[in-house]
């Protein structure tokens, strides 16, 4: 069983295209969206439909938690906010109507997938976090690998007896050793934020062979950022595509 794990895809449709285009490539049995679909980038409405046609399973992110709640979308900062009323505008009733009915939380194949922080936070971030917290972390869920999104970035933490590790991923096969509990977070398709470089990035998970790869896919970026100009996004948008 082989499993793509994608994440915070934010309505960038050309990064999405290629990223599937990759998984039809290598071959997986299943693909796993960690939330975030939409928000800031130009097409939701194409990433929403691909995702339904391509079968895809996913839980909710904040964005599409800003989407149904007034309170949490009100937190969101003036760009976030600008950029999830374009966002609306451009979704169909039936995308509005898969995007607010995600669930927190997906157990899958012995595994637990959020978008913020296990157990099934949407919101907090599990931006370097210290031994302690992960510790406290890893004892609130029971599985031995959970997959989680939000920040953008490549991480990956382990528990093994009562040792916490915390390391920065790179492209490239992983193992995941047998005496260990492992929470991954692999990285954004939409908008990365990680020290690599700007390609979309997402993991494929090995559920056999126990190991994940995490792959980086050149996309059409110059297309994304024209038709974030074009719909009136804020600039910044465009500005950390291409970094």
């Amino acid at each position: 069983m082989r499993i793509a794990v994608i994440a915070d895809v934010h309505g960038n449709y050309r990064a999405l295209d290629a990223v599937f285009a990759d998984i039809d490539k290598i071959g997986v049995d299943e693909i796993i969206s960690l939330g975030d679909n939409i928000g800031y980038g130009p097409e939701p409405e194409e990433v929403v439909q691909c995702l339904l046609q391509r079968h895809v399973s996913s839980v909710m992110g904040n964005h599409e938690l800003g989407l149904i709640s007034v309170g949490y979308f009100n937190r969101f900062n003036p760009v976030a906010k600008e950029s999830l009323e374009i966002t609306k505008s451009l979704l169909s009733e039936q995308s509005l109507c898969w995007l607010g009915n995600l669930p927190a939380v997906s157990l899958r194949h012995g595994a637990r997938f959020v978008h913020g922080c296990p157990p099934q936070s949407m919101t907090a971030y599990l931006f370097s976090p210290t031994a302690n917290r992960l510790k406290r972390i890893f004892s609130t869920y029971p599985e031995v690998y959970c997959f989680a999104g939000h920040t953008h970035t490549l991480s990956w933490f382990t528990l093994r007896g009562n040792l916490v590790t915390c390391r920065t991923l790179k492209t490239g096969v992983i193992s995941l050793s047998s005496d260990s509990r492992h929470l991954v977070l692999p990285g954004s398709v939409g908008q990365p934020r990680d020290q690599l470089n700007a390609k979309a990035k997402y993991c494929v998970w090995d559920v056999g062979a126990s190991n994940i790869e995490i792959r980086a896919v050149d996309y059409d970026v110059d297309t994304t950022i024209h038709l974030l100009k074009k719909r009136h996004f804020p600039v910044s948008n465009a500005i950390r595509l291409k970094r």
